[in-house]
């Protein structure tokens, strides 16, 4: 039986409002058994020792790709289902050491399964690494955001698109998707930004398509989670059914309110449209991007303010892999930058992303939880850039980084 005592100078449950005070966190065999202002301190137990620091539970990103390098994708794709699952493997362990104990990822491209693959090792404890709850691929139409064919030529024929036209197709494939051993189903119903010849302002998906693909998740049990961006390709999804918005680049009021009434969560990226900001500045975004970004950098931006001020169940998501892993924890500033509170933001990568993977277990700190817990110098609802100074992080009842160790977060 392993067990520890964790003394923390200050709480952040991840449901209340304020912080809590000195409180001592007792875990046994990866579980929160205990907490309260002093707790027992079972035989054999290690003390540690987080008094002057806030301590939160491990943050949730619900939004990353673990096999996929925007900076070379054409290139990258190709690479062998192995590859992409050591690859995987080590940005998951770099991501855990900036507080994050759970990932949601969002799809590959790849002919078969590497991040269920990935998921399984990482929960049998094969290999080390975050918890990981995974899409297996991008579902679209020919041609759509999902269809990565644009990157070659005509002739080549590649099997590492999940590509459907029609009901009939889109059925097959999301029953493909559940047989493969996926937790969500990821479409796009509008273009993206990376991938070439499609236009994010753009649906994709006719209804019927939308409402097949929906329907057909709900029938296996999968919550689909879908990349969208125009303000119609938006409100498709919630009728739809979807659980998640991803992106919802151009999303308005309308659809907001939708999604309010829905019950629908928006996971709307904020961090990548910083970087996405950078890189045009720099002269260095992929040249199939720079035309619609220069067209809706300012409605992205507005579309993020109006998520901000809005009453929608806004989750914490980055698209890493799409941009530096090591930038994932920005994400808390930029969601603070758009106009959501720092309180919202932190919700947004604990008990809201929780509460959307249908998860009880996870994000707060409450006896019966898993001991998912990170620890930071500073006050995060003073200063939400305190996120960044991730210094402890314990990972089912296991630390993986102490205070003092290389590679701290700054």
């Amino acid at each position: 039986m392993s067990a520890s005592v964790l003394v923390c100078g200050a709480v952040f449950d991840g449901v209340s409002a304020d912080l809590g005070g000195r409180t001592e966190i007792a875990v046994r065999d990866g579980v929160i058994s205990e907490i309260g202002p002093s707790v027992g301190r079972p035989d054999g137990a290690e003390v540690i020792d987080l008094s002057e620091r806030t301590v939160s539970p491990g943050f949730i990103d619900t939004h990353v790709h673990l096999t996929m390098d925007a900076a070379n994708l054409a290139q990258q794709t190709l690479a062998s289902t192995a590859t992409k699952v050591l690859s995987g493997l080590g940005l998951a362990r770099e991501y855990l050491r900036y507080g994050f104990t759970t990932l949601r990822d969002l799809g590959t491209m790849d002919p078969e399964f590497p991040t269920v693959d990935l998921r399984d090792a990482l929960a049998a404890g094969v290999v080390e690494g975050p918890r990981l709850v995974v899409a297996g691929h991008v579902l679209s139409a020919t041609g759509a955001h999902g269809d990565v064919g644009g990157f070659y030529g005509s002739r080549w024929d590649l099997p590492v698109s999940a590509v459907a036209d029609g009901a009939a197709e889109i059925r097959r494939l999301v029953r493909r998707e559940h047989a493969g051993g996926a937790d969500w189903i990821k479409t796009a119903n509008a273009g993206g930004y990376f991938s070439p010849g499609d236009d994010p302002a753009r649906v994709t998906w006719l209804d019927d398509e939308m409402d097949a693909l929906c329907a057909t998740a709900r029938l296996v049990g999968l919550p689909v989670a879908v990349h969208t961006g125009a303000a119609e390709a938006c409100k498709q999804a919630v009728r739809a059914g979807a659980r998640s918005l991803e992106h919802a680049y151009l999303i308005d009021e309308e659809g907001l309110e939708m999604a309010v009434r829905a019950g629908v969560y928006v996971v709307p990226t904020m961090q990548m449209t910083r970087e996405d900001l950078a890189a045009l500045r720099a002269g260095t975004l992929p040249e199939q991007a720079v035309w619609k970004f220069r067209r809706d950098s300012e409605a992205i931006l507005q579309s993020q303010r109006l998520v901000a001020a809005s009453g929608a169940r806004v989750v914490y998501g980055t698209d890493c892999g799409m941009f530096p892993f090591s930038h994932g924890i920005l994400e808390f500033q930029a969601m603070v930058a758009a106009g959501l509170s720092e309180l919202r933001a932190l919700w947004a990568a604990t008990s809201v992303a929780a509460e959307m993977l249908g998860r009880d277990d996870i994000g707060v700190l409450r006896p019966g939880a898993r001991a998912d817990v990170v620890a930071m110098p500073g006050n995060p609802l003073d200063d939400i850039a305190a996120t960044a100074r991730v210094d402890f992080v314990m990972h089912d009842g296991a630390v993986f980084r102490r205070p003092g160790d290389d590679g701290d977060a700054a």
